[in-house]
C-alpha cells in the first residue's frame, strides 16, 4: 500500500522512498530493534572480516580493487585502519603490557634522559594511533615517489590506509604472540624483537605496490619504495632538527633549569 514519505512527503511505492531514500514507515517494536541489531552486527562483521581476509591474502590487489570502484563488500579503508589500530593498542597495553616493557628497556639505555625516556615510551606505546594520524603524511611521500603513475593524493591516502591495515594485521597475528611469550623476559629482548619486525616494512611495501601496480616491473617498484624510504628519512632528520631548535629556544627563554629534564638520571 502506497503512503507518503515521513521525510519528504513523496509517495512511497516500495520499501524505500525513491526521492530521498527514507525507509517506509514501520512502528518501532521488539522485532524492529532486533532486526536493526542483527543487521548492524552482521553488516559490520561481514565487511570487516571480508576486508581483513583479502588484505592478508592480497593487500595491494585489495587496495586497487577498492580504488577502481569495487567497494560494496569492503569495509571503509580509513575506518578499518582506525579499528585495527585500536585493537592493536588495546592488545599492546592490556595483554602484553608494552608500556611497562618499554619503560624497562629504555631505563637501561646509556643515554638515560627523562625527556627521551618519556618521548620514546610515548612513541612506542601509541605507535598504532600515531601511524593512523600520519596517513596523510605517508600519502604525500608515496604520491611524490609514484607521481607519474596516475593516482591522485587522496587515492594515495586510501593506499596508505590499506598498507597500515595490512601491517597492523601482521603485527597482531605474528608479532604480538611472540611479545606475549617473552613479556616477562629482559625488556631489551622485547625491544629488539619489535625493531627486527619493523625491518620487514620495506619488503612489505614492495609486495604491496607490486600487487597494486602489477603491470610495472619489480625493479621500478623497488626504486620507488626506496624513494619513499629516503623521503621519510629526510623528514625524520628535519623533525629532529626542529625539535633540537625548539629545545635550545626553550633553554634560552627559561634558563639552564629548562635543560634538567634532558640530563641523565643519577645512578
Amino acid at each position: 500500500m502506497a503512503e507518503n514519505c515521513k521525510n519528504c512527503s513523496e509517495i512511497i511505492m516500495g520499501n524505500f522512498c525513491m526521492n530521498c531514500g527514507q525507509k517506509k514507515y514501520k512502528r518501532i517494536d521488539r522485532k524492529y530493534v532486533f532486526d536493526e541489531i542483527e543487521y548492524t552486527f552482521l553488516h559490520v562483521n561481514k565487511g570487516l572480516l571480508f576486508s581483513a581476509k583479502n588484505i592478508l591474502k592480497n593487500p595491494g590487489k585489495t587496495a586497487k580493487e577498492f580504488i577502481d570502484g569495487n567497494r560494496v563488500n569492503h569495509y571503509k579503508p580509513i575506518l578499518l585502519a582506525f579499528v585495527l589500530s585500536g585493537i592493536s593498542t588495546f592488545l599492546s597495553f592490556k595483554v602484553i603490557g608494552l608500556k611497562e616493557i618499554m619503560s624497562g628497556a629504555l631505563s637501561k639505555q646509556p643515554v638515560n634522559a627523562q625527556f627521551m625516556n618519556n618521548y620514546m615510551a610515548f612513541l612506542s606505546n601509541y605507535s598504532s594511533i600515531l601511524s593512523v594520524a600520519m596517513i596523510p603524511f605517508f600519502a604525500l611521500t608515496t604520491k611524490i615517489a609514484f607521481r607519474r603513475w596516475g593516482h591522485n593524493y587522496y587515492e594515495h591516502v586510501v593506499m596508505n590506509a590499506y598498507f597500515l591495515s595490512f601491517y597492523t594485521l601482521l603485527t597482531i597475528i605474528f608479532l604480538y604472540p611472540v611479545l606475549f611469550f617473552f613479556r616477562h623476559s629482559d625488556p631489551s629482548t622485547v625491544l629488539s624483537i619489535s625493531q627486527w619486525f619493523m625491518l620487514l616494512i620495506p619488503f612489505l611495501l614492495v609486495w604491496f605496490f607490486k600487487e597494486f601496480y602489477n603491470d610495472r616491473p619489480l625493479k621500478s617498484i623497488i626504486l620507488k619504495v626506496l624513494a619513499v624510504i629516503g623521503l621519510l628519512i629526510v623528514a625524520y632528520i628535519i623533525a629532529i632538527i626542529l625539535v633540537t631548535i625548539g629545545i635550545l629556544v626553550n633553554a634560552l627563554m627559561n634558563g639552564p633549569e629548562a635543560l634538567k629534564q634532558f640530563a641523565p638520571k643519577a645512578k
